[in-house]
């Protein structure tokens, strides 16, 4: 066996795991994940949800979608999701920027597990508003061959209703020029979703043809995946193998006031944010008005904060059921699902089959994430930081 240490600095984004054991073979085995922060790609749908009236349906929506872009979901789970979106807009007077939204997110690149291109949905979209969209690709993946060994020109490689292999590869009708940027919202480089009047594919990606019909397959559940980070200049980092799911990250404070927002934004979320926008203090369990920055935030010093501090909201979490009191934007981990506060009690999620939700820390800036993973993963974080007493410091 040969152990090969690969030094975080020279990855595109924070990887937890920074040893790798493998059978003595060429370096290209080595692969990488490519991820993001899942919870961004929903934010101006949920907004745009709530002004329209969704009230309570927005977040759970909102939840169930950006799991999709783990690395485990579905080729078509994304697309179900977008389908769910699209028909909260129609029930309400057929919102417009509901549907553009949808029609963005259906198109934002999903989390790779080895730096390889992710398959296309091979079906219909149920809503005529997503015929001829697909997902982008992110930059780094390869896009010669796709997540399981395919390469181009096989099942799956080429998006629904096209007869030719992408043009260039790794574009989408929002992004036609080729991939986007790795960890980047589509949303935040366009807000026009690339589909013409006539509500087909943008030209430019090769030929479609008109959607037909599909069953009428609404969103998904929960699906575990391998990860749900940011890359390092958003500080999230949740890289896991073992079916997690970032909901949030940001920055942190001391134990007595902790709070987990999107690593994108600096100012506190608004009720109407969805459900990876909260803080929620690990001593009394209150929100918080906005983030503050941990004593020991520079340096590497915060790595060992950010695992006391996950402990510190692991304990609190623990204490909590779905009828303790909250504030409006609270997140949090209750019964082992992922609890957002919507009218003053908790709106569980339960985290797909053998995860449960936890606050992990992250590892390239100081913060904490509340993530749907594995008790052991949890623990292996929490323990590298150089924090003692396991998850919850007990």
């Amino acid at each position: 066996m040969v152990s090969i240490k690969v030094p975080s600095a020279t990855l595109l984004f924070a990887v937890s795991a920074l040893v790798s054991t493998v059978q003595a073979a060429p370096m290209h085995i080595l692969q990488k994940r490519i991820a993001q922060v899942i919870s961004d790609s929903t934010q101006q749908w949920v907004q745009a949800c709530t002004a329209a009236g969704g009230g309570q349906q927005c977040n759970p929506i909102s939840v169930t979608a950006f799991t999709t872009l783990l690395a485990a979901a579905g080729p078509c789970d994304q697309q179900n999701s977008a389908d769910a979106m699209v028909d909260l807009a129609k029930q309400l007077n057929n919102d417009a920027n509901m549907i553009k939204f949808a029609q963005i997110f259906a198109q934002q690149p999903r989390n790779s597990p080895s730096s390889q291109a992710v398959p296309y949905c091979q079906q219909a979209p149920k809503n005529a508003e997503l015929n001829g969209l697909f997902q982008c690709q992110f930059q780094s993946a390869d896009e010669k061959t796709f997540v399981g060994g395919a390469t181009v020109g096989s099942a799956g490689t080429i998006p629904f209703g096209m007869n030719a292999p992408l043009s260039p590869p790794g574009s989408c009708p929002a992004n036609p020029n080729g991939p986007i940027t790795d960890g980047a919202q589509l949303v935040t480089i366009t807000q026009n979703p690339g589909v013409p009047s006539s509500g087909g594919a943008a030209g430019g990606n090769g030929t479609t043809t008109g959607s037909g019909t599909t069953t009428g397959n609404g969103s998904t559940g929960g699906d575990d995946g391998d990860d749900g980070s940011a890359p390092a200049d958003n500080g999230s980092d949740n890289q896991n193998g073992d079916g997690s799911s970032a909901m949030n990250s940001g920055s942190s404070a001391p134990a007595a006031s902790m709070m987990s927002t999107p690593a994108a934004t600096a100012t506190a979320p608004a009720a109407s944010a969805p459900a990876a926008t909260a803080t929620m203090s690990a001593s009394s369990g209150n929100s918080s008005g906005s983030p503050t920055s941990s004593s020991n935030g520079s340096g590497s010093g915060f790595k060992l904060q950010n695992g006391e501090d996950a402990q510190a909201l692991n304990a609190k979490f623990a204490t909590l059921t779905a009828d303790s009191s909250c504030s409006a934007g609270d997140n949090a981990c209750v019964n082992g699902g992922f609890a957002q506060c919507v009218g003053g009690k908790f709106v569980i999620t339960q985290c797909a089959g053998g995860t449960v939700c936890m606050a992990l820390p992250l590892v390239n800036s100081p913060g904490t994430s509340i993530t749907c993973t594995t008790q052991a993963d949890a623990q292996a974080r929490i323990a590298a930081t150089g924090a003692q007493g396991g998850v919850t410091g007990n």
